[in-house]
């Protein structure tokens, strides 16, 4: 039985609108090396000068700022010295398991002797440090260190409390009304945080504590300048000499994993966080990144040495994600923690296997929320609630931010909480107490978690759980309560949002000029990130004539477009089109892209958006 309580597309819905992005300033100071174009781009993006990329080491904020640290890294150096036996309790997303290795390796770098991790299952302890987990930690470690997760872990303290644990918890999530008692916190979006940058992921917060940690446990040479900011410098600096004399471990090797989970958790990437993953990315194209990710990549079938961070996002990340998702992040962190490339390939092997399984269940749950949809086109909410008793609770995320897509509205989706010990899902009265989880996605102008803490708020008991971020969030409810809860979600949509914010647009950095798509051009694109969330890749729209096409497979084109101007031909692909065949004439948002077949390179366009000229 299927359910679907809300649409969130009436009949009046606008078609996808392009917009262009506006220029924040006047560019200056670049010279003649960088592209008049990228100059744009990085203008749009509120780049004007050079200095706001350069992306190096130095540059990042210092981990002193973050609130909390002292206390942090005092009980961490209590329990090296002491021989403490130590448990990371990590998330199971990419970000959670990430996080997990770097605390690991980079605690067994700073001398810990007795360092472990635990990863809740999701469907037997739920989410971060629950009462459950801390249950299963036989024998009782004398500190567990959370990593994405615990802000929320109320009850879940309490329970490591009593059992005698000192806790710290290291976290980014937003913080409810109330605060966990743990021993110390470290969590730039705690309310007063001091921190410049409230966009670091959960392993970003992580390796912050390891290089005030390791400042705590190997002091630096006093700076020559007494001044705040050189202090700063000196002890964000990676490659000092203590590092290359071997006095301090050099924690730039765990850039890598920094990167990879700062991309795949889809957090902005403001300049700091640009800083952390460009110089992951550098280790990685020159071969010093760790077994396991040097692995996924393989599997991923992307290339090492040009690897970017939309690689990391779309091929590294869901491997891990998916054992999360369906199975037992485990594998993924064991995957990131051995240095044997043998093993990292086996294990690279298994996590793309559920990686397809996750893909094929999304795809079947997908279409069944679409058919929802279909069916319902005469209503017309602005918040959106999908439920099926069948769907798998570790992939309904992904179901809600493809329909988020399509829709364009804020989508939440359900499923039940979990299975019985043979693994199938019990039979499920959607009248009963049994507990739904679900996992939404919102677009821009509705804040999730804000919703969900609103409905709160005005239903006090209508939902058990909640926790996310401005776009996505994760909440469970009692099965009875699922029509009344879908109410009062479309209620608070439509009291937040207007017409503006449904509108979906496409934003785009205008028209190329003639001639400019070249490969050098390309090639600087591709080189001048990292692009990603809240720093978008350049995309561009022109108009242009199709004087041929072809199929790739049953959804992808291969098209070959003139512009109009000069009558410039350039080779194109689109991926994943429901079009039978493209109008000959035609507006096209599209990447400017290297096009590496065969070890030649050529300029190509990729096309995001296509619409009749």
């Amino acid at each position: 039985m299927a359910s679907l309580a809300l649409l969130a597309r009436g009949p009046g819905m606008s078609a996808l609108q392009l917009r262009r992005r506006a220029v924040q300033g006047e560019p200056a100071g670049w010279g003649d090396a960088v592209h008049p174009v990228l100059q744009r781009i990085y203008a749009a993006r509120g780049v004007l000068r050079p200095a706001q990329v350069e992306h190096r080491l130095q540059h990042l904020l210092s981990p002193q700022a973050l609130g909390g640290m002292a206390a942090a890294v005092e009980l961490l150096a209590e329990a090296i010295r002491g021989h403490w036996s130590i448990v990371i309790a990590g998330d199971y997303d990419c970000d959670g398991a990430t996080g997990t290795a770097v605390a690991v390796r980079g605690l067994r770098m700073l001398g810990a002797t007795r360092v472990d991790y635990a990863i809740p299952n999701r469907f037997v302890h739920g989410y971060g440090l629950s009462a459950a987990l801390v249950e299963s930690l036989q024998p009782a470690p004398q500190l567990i260190v959370t990593v994405d997760n615990g802000v929320a872990s109320v009850a879940g303290v309490a329970a490591a409390k009593a059992r005698g644990c000192r806790v710290i918890v290291t976290d980014h999530h937003l913080p409810g009304e109330r605060l966990p008692a743990a021993d110390a916190m470290v969590n730039p979006n705690l309310a007063g945080d001091g921190f410049p940058s409230k966009a670091l992921a959960g392993v970003g917060v992580m390796f912050y504590l390891l290089l005030a940690l390791r400042a705590r446990l190997y002091p630096a040479d006093p700076p020559n300048s007494a001044s705040e900011a050189d202090s700063a410098s000196r002890e964000a600096s990676f490659h000092s000499s203590a590092d290359r004399k071997g006095a301090r471990p050099n924690l730039s090797s765990l850039l890598d994993l920094v990167a990879l989970g700062t991309v795949a958790d889809l957090v902005p990437l403001d300049f700091n966080n640009r800083v952390l993953v460009e110089a992951g990315l550098k280790r990685i194209r020159s071969g010093r990144g760790c077994a396991g990710i040097a692995a996924l990549v393989e599997a991923g079938r992307r290339s090492l040495s040009t690897l970017g961070a939309s690689d990391l996002g779309y091929a590294v990340g869901p491997r891990l994600n998916a054992a999360g998702r369906l199975e037992d992040m485990r594998l993924g962190v064991e995957c990131l923690l051995t240095d044997d490339p043998v093993q990292a390939r086996r294990h690279a092997e298994q996590l793309s296997a559920i990686n397809q399984e996750r893909r094929d269940l999304q795809a079947a749950m997908v279409a069944e929320a679409e058919a929802m949809v279909d069916r319902a086109l005469s209503t017309d909410a602005v918040g959106v609630a999908l439920f099926e008793p069948s769907w798998h609770a570790g992939v309904v995320g992904l179901v809600a931010s493809k329909l988020k897509e399509r829709l364009h509205r804020p989508v939440i989706a359900f499923a039940p909480a979990g299975a019985d010990e043979g693994g199938a899902l019990p039979l499920f009265d959607q009248g009963s107490e049994a507990e739904l989880r679900g996992s939404a996605r919102s677009i821009a102008g509705f804040h999730i978690r804000d919703a969900l803490a609103l409905i709160d708020a005005r239903h006090p008991g209508l939902i058990g759980r909640f926790g996310g971020h401005a776009m996505a969030a994760g909440l469970s409810l009692k099965a009875c309560d699922y029509d009344r809860f879908a109410a009062a979600f479309d209620a608070v949509a439509r009291e937040w949002l207007d017409e503006e914010h449904l509108q979906a647009a496409l934003y785009t950095d205008g028209e190329l000029p003639p001639g400019a798509a070249t490969l050098a051009l390309a090639l600087q694109l591709r080189d001048a990130g990292p692009w990603g969330q809240g720093f978008p890749e350049p995309l561009f729209d022109n108009l242009f004539d199709c004087v041929g096409w072809r199929p790739m497979g049953e959804r992808h084109w291969r098209l070959s477009l003139r512009d109009p101007r000069d009558g410039g031909l350039y080779d194109a692909v689109m991926f994943n089109v429901a079009a039978a065949a493209p109008p000959s004439r035609l507006r096209a948002a599209y990447e400017l892209v290297v096009n590496d077949w065969q070890g030649r390179e050529s300029p190509r366009l990729l096309l995001r958006h296509v619409e009749p000229a």
